[in-house]
């Protein structure tokens, strides 16, 4: 008999302390790196500039790691989500071949969902042969931005040397260091084949701090078509999908991607905050934790919540990031998508 717990939502509201990262730069103006910089209000209502990282930054790390374990476990899988391709199940010729332009949109998300489960848990938008079908991801996260007064952006200057040996190396303080000397005649390339020969200088930022994080998993949606108001797909494979998502999401925050990671990969010194589950037609409850009582206000929440519908909402809060990875492999042992059941849905 299976005893797991029913989810219906999941939310993880929470501060993470990473230092030295430039996961998600805006671009370059020259030799400058500029770092992403976002405007945000404080509890208080004092405005603040502080740098950030996208949603769709963490989106895109959560996607990656859903692949791994999707392809692990041997869920089912696009060619396009077989190869990580950004265009997903638009990359499949055999989904296009299923469809034409009279083909009505619940067909098409049906057979969508049991193609691909990650086409299934990050959304898709079909617009090929003229449609234009939404699958709606069950998966949001918002910008992960530096709490006020707790995050800082420095800029480092870097500098391409040439070894005694020829061979080119880069120094990321500027300085020659004891393995080569610099060659002050190369300040700029003057090779025309575009090879980047030359000397190159450039400034490269990095940031620390305190970083809030919000995320919403809408788990009872897992295979399910929002237009047939049915799912698609049996029960096995949405627990075998709702175990991979779980993982993913552990995964997310215990090993970032981003940018320059090869020379600045980021220094994860904390993550602490609250998973929030629903266990009844009740959203799980978020606050962002750019307000400093974030926690209690979950709390507060769910209590009134719970006053609603008895047992309705559980607030599990992590002290760590080990804390957050222990809490989360529990989840994926411990508990199963909830299943929705109403007009005439399966």
């Amino acid at each position: 008999m299976n005893d797991n717990k029913a989810i219906y939502s999941l939310t993880i509201c929470g501060q993470a302390t990473i230092d030295m990262h430039s996961l998600n730069n805006e671009g370059s103006e020259g030799n400058q790196i500029a770092t992403r910089m976002v405007n945000v209000y404080d509890q208080m209502g004092k405005l603040a500039a502080v740098n950030a990282i996208s949603g769709d930054m963490f989106k895109h790390i959560q996607a990656e790691h859903l692949f791994h374990f999707s392809r692990n476990s041997g869920l089912n899988l696009c060619s396009g989500c077989q190869k990580f391709s950004a265009n997903r199940i638009l990359d499949d010729e055999t989904f296009l071949n299923t469809f034409d332009k009279n083909t009505p949109d619940n067909e098409i998300i049906t057979t969508m969902l049991q193609t691909c489960t990650i086409d299934d848990v990050e959304g898709i938008l079909v617009t090929a042969k003229n449609k234009s079908t939404p699958r709606k991801s069950i998966v949001e996260f918002g910008w992960v931005v530096g709490i006020p007064e707790l995050n800082t952006t420095d800029n480092y200057f870097h500098v391409k040397y040439v070894s005694d040996s020829g061979v080119q190396n880069a120094d990321s303080s500027g300085s020659t260091g004891d393995s080569g000397t610099q060659n002050p005649s190369d300040n700029a390339s003057d090779d025309d084949s575009g090879a980047n020969l030359g000397q190159n200088i450039f400034h490269r930022p990095a940031n620390s701090g305190i970083y809030a994080i919000v995320a919403g998993i809408e788990v009872s949606r897992l295979g399910f078509n929002d237009i047939s108001q049915a799912y698609a797909i049996g029960e096995e494979e949405r627990n075998q999908r709702y175990k991979a998502l779980i993982e993913s999401l552990l995964c997310t925050f215990v090993e970032p991607n981003g940018a320059m990671r090869s020379a600045q990969n980021p220094h994860l010194v904390n993550f602490e905050g609250v998973v929030s589950l629903s266990t009844k037609i009740l959203p799980a409850p978020t606050v962002s934790p750019l307000n400093k009582c974030y926690k209690e206000e979950i709390q507060r929440i769910a209590n009134a919540l719970n006053q609603i519908e008895a047992g309705a909402i559980e607030c599990q809060k992590f002290d760590t990031l080990g804390n957050y990875a222990e809490l989360m492999a529990s989840l994926a042992n411990t508990t199963e998508p909830y299943k929705i059941s109403y007009n005439g849905g399966n």
